[in-house]
């Protein structure tokens, strides 16, 4: 492993669990500060902001202002606003992340698919609001050719209480039902980890990606030419970790061995 000058690190699983610190992770970041290396949160969390995210993290004790924050959901407004200028928009998501989505204009979510026409359906992250009804409308507007974006596709994450379903489960089947293929703009996409190197100013080859989701976060970090660092914490499971299409850089314990990964322990 080359020097390096930024760090990327996903959020749940890996500095927390249902927003609560995971031991020794707010620590761990502060010695990755000390040392001056900036850092970009980079997390395909859609129930919040990126100032709903930041100031949580603050009031644990993590260094962090809303600045650090990188979200797939303002990736996913980037995407739109770029691609479907002016698009009418149907989300389906579980949280409120409006602020985040500056520039998209969005339908109301109990449209059907006769009301009001749609041009993209955009999926968020899985919740209660992913009933049949819901599900059904968004089908009915891809049936009639609405284009189909997903903020990403994670299987599932990791709560205080477990594993929980998440938004791949569904779009699964949205795409087989009705034939498309949804463009993901979220981790594991290329463009958003160009997006977090442009942030930083870095090229890829002087960053670290530190991450629970083998796929999403590591091999998708790798894949843009970041150095990949699993942390077995979060949604990390020894047999997904066997089964993956790839073998991390580096597999750590958790984030709070980071920093002697870095040499931030060796150093005066």
């Amino acid at each position: 492993m080359g020097p390096v000058r930024a760090v990327l690190i996903d959020i749940d699983g890996v500095l927390t669990v249902s927003w609560r610190p995971l031991p020794g992770a707010v620590e761990a970041l502060r010695a990755i500060r000390d040392a001056g290396l900036p850092v970009a949160l980079v997390t395909n969390t859609t129930s919040r902001t990126r100032a709903s995210v930041a100031g949580t993290l603050a009031e644990a004790g993590f260094p962090v202002t809303a600045r650090d924050v990188l979200t797939a959901p303002a990736a996913t407004a980037a995407y739109l606003t770029e691609h479907f200028p002016g698009a009418r928009c149907l989300l389906l998501n579980s949280g409120d992340v409006a602020e985040d989505l500056e520039g998209v204009r969005l339908v109301p979510g109990d449209a059907d698919a006769g009301a009001e026409a749609v041009d993209v359906v955009v999926v968020g992250g899985a919740g209660p609001e992913f009933t049949y009804p819901a599900l059904n409308r968004a089908f009915g507007h891809l049936r009639r050719g609405a284009r189909l974006v997903a903020v990403h596709r994670n299987l599932y994450w990791r709560t205080e209480d477990g594993l929980r379903l998440d938004t791949g489960a569904y779009l699964a089947g949205l795409e087989r039902a009705a034939g498309t293929e949804a463009v993901v703009t979220g981790k594991p996409s290329a463009a958003f980890f160009e997006a977090a190197l442009d942030r930083l100013g870095v090229r890829a080859e002087e960053a670290l990606m530190v991450g629970d989701d083998i796929e999403s976060d590591v091999l998708g970090a790798q894949r843009a030419g970041v150095t990949g660092v699993l942390v077995r914490t979060g949604k990390y499971l020894p047999e997904t970790h066997r089964a993956a299409d790839g073998t991390p850089d580096h597999v750590l314990d958790s984030f709070a061995d980071v920093p002697s990964l870095l040499g931030l322990d060796r150093r005066p």
